[in-house]
């Protein structure tokens, strides 16, 4: 895939990780991933970005203490004016919990729930315009929201953050919806309310693309990782969910493997 200069408005156009050893994130991801760990800035906290190849494909900063989510990877929807949107997400049934805070001249972030009480992130981008690249090793792959009140929030992404929307399941089985600009898909949301256990919120996925799935989740569990869920064949790609040595949980995206011929 091309670099990216720009996010689609409301598209996911940022990830980061919070992480209650920043160190050990470092050397996990770099790993994995091939990410190079930018100096961290003490003006914005210790914040960090990771970087592939020269280009910036995700943040990380160390948790406060006390934090009641210590490690966990949050995704970040553009858009091209944060207040606007604040007032639509609290005019659609959702909350503020980070409002419009300026990042010094990179940017302007919140942090906000949706109806089914999925904590999302908000950037309206100055020069930090997000990750430059998509869809390629160590790159951001396809971000998911799993959520329990499927209609509404799907209801709520349109009028919030302006998707285009199209449905690409609509069965018990399988009912899926996904954000389009153009051509594009920028990302999906799933009716999680038949397989969500107990006690799990609702809450958005990132998906990192690989080269090799399988190889991946033995390079996970070799550096201390752990895999939650292993690697299956499907019409998306291979896919895959691991925890990162502090307990973060993502997931992986890779080609699918070859059947053997008949």
């Amino acid at each position: 895939m091309p670099t990216r200069t720009s996010a689609p408005i409301g598209a996911p156009c940022w990830t980061d990780l919070m992480t209650s050893n920043a160190d050990a994130a470092r050397a996990f991801y770099g790993e994995i991933f091939g990410w190079v760990a930018e100096e961290a800035n003490p003006e914005f906290g210790g914040y960090f970005n990771f970087q592939r190849n020269g280009v910036r494909v995700a943040g990380c900063m160390t948790s406060e203490p006390g934090a009641e989510i210590t490690n966990i990877w949050s995704t970040y929807l553009a858009t091209d004016d944060i207040n606007k949107t604040l007032e639509a997400v609290g005019s659609h049934g959702g909350q503020v919990y980070v409002p419009a805070t300026p990042v010094g001249d990179l940017g302007i972030m919140a942090v906000t729930g949706d109806p089914g009480g999925a904590m999302i992130g908000i950037w309206q981008p100055g020069e930090h315009k997000g990750f430059g690249v998509l869809a390629e090793h160590g790159a951001p792959g396809w971000f998911e929201l799993h959520t329990r009140d499927y209609r509404k929030v799907v209801d709520y992404y349109r009028d919030v953050f302006r998707w285009d929307t199209e449905a690409v399941g609509d069965s018990d089985e399988f009912r899926y919806t996904v954000q389009k600009a153009g051509e594009e898909q920028c990302a999906g949301i799933m009716d999680s309310s038949g397989f969500l256990p107990e006690g799990v919120p609702a809450h958005w996925e990132v998906y990192f693309a690989v080269d090799d799935t399988d190889a991946t989740l033995a390079q996970v569990t070799k550096l201390g990782g752990s895999v939650t869920e292993p690697a299956v064949d499907t019409p998306y790609g291979r896919l895959a969910a691991a925890n990162d040595p502090n307990g973060a949980r993502f997931k992986l995206v890779g080609p699918n493997d070859q059947m053997p011929a008949r």
